[in-house]
Parts: C-alpha cells; sequence; structure tokens
C-alpha cells in the first residue's frame, strides 16, 4: 500500500541538510496550507533542475552546459586555477569580483 501523500512529502524534505522529522512536518504544512503557489512552483523548479542540470566536463562545477561559462569565456585567466570544495565556494569567490582565473569543483 502506498504511503499518504502528506507523509510521502515530509520525508521528501527530511532530505534536505539540517532538516529533521519537525521542521520538514512544519515545512509541508505550510506549503500545503499557505504557500500552494509557491509549492508549485518549488516543485517545478526542482523538476527542471534535475531534468537540465549536470556537472560541466572541463570544471566539474553544476552547469545547464556541458562547459559552464565560466570556463568558455575567453576573458578569464587560464594560468590560474583555483581548487574548491563545492560550486557553492565558486559562487562565494565570483561574489568577491577579484578572481579572473579557472576553477576546479571537488565535489
Amino acid at each position: 500500500m502506498a504511503k499518504p501523500v502528506l507523509e510521502e512529502l515530509i520525508e521528501a524534505l527530511r532530505c534536505l541538510p539540517g532538516v529533521g522529522p519537525k521542521s520538514a512536518q512544519r515545512m509541508a504544512y505550510h506549503l500545503i496550507q499557505r504557500e500552494q503557489r509557491g509549492a508549485t512552483r518549488l516543485a517545478r523548479a526542482l523538476d527542471a533542475a534535475v531534468a537540465v542540470i549536470q556537472h560541466c566536463q572541463r570544471c566539474n562545477t553544476l552547469s545547464e552546459e556541458l562547459i559552464c561559462s565560466r570556463c568558455a569565456n575567453d576573458q578569464r585567466d587560464g594560468r590560474l586555477l583555483c581548487v574548491v570544495e563545492m560550486p557553492a565556494d565558486v559562487a562565494i569567490i565570483e561574489q568577491t569580483q577579484s578572481y579572473q582565473g579557472l576553477y576546479y569543483v571537488l565535489m
């Protein structure tokens, strides 16, 4: 017998880092009771992201293309390579606008 839909949603939300059973339950109830449009938007965005996002063939970051826009950018300094753990680390460094080299993401 299939699990009730609400129970399945709560379990699915628990896959997020730092989200335990109570937080997942609060999120699920909030989305269903007060934020149905947001829930629909979230579901569509997740579905699209899972279908489209892949790893860049050069730097291993997340990208919608085989080669990400940073690796494809001829203006980046190919003599510099910054090795980072996660794509979020790239985003943080890029916000400083002080590094113009390339990256490699370990994952």
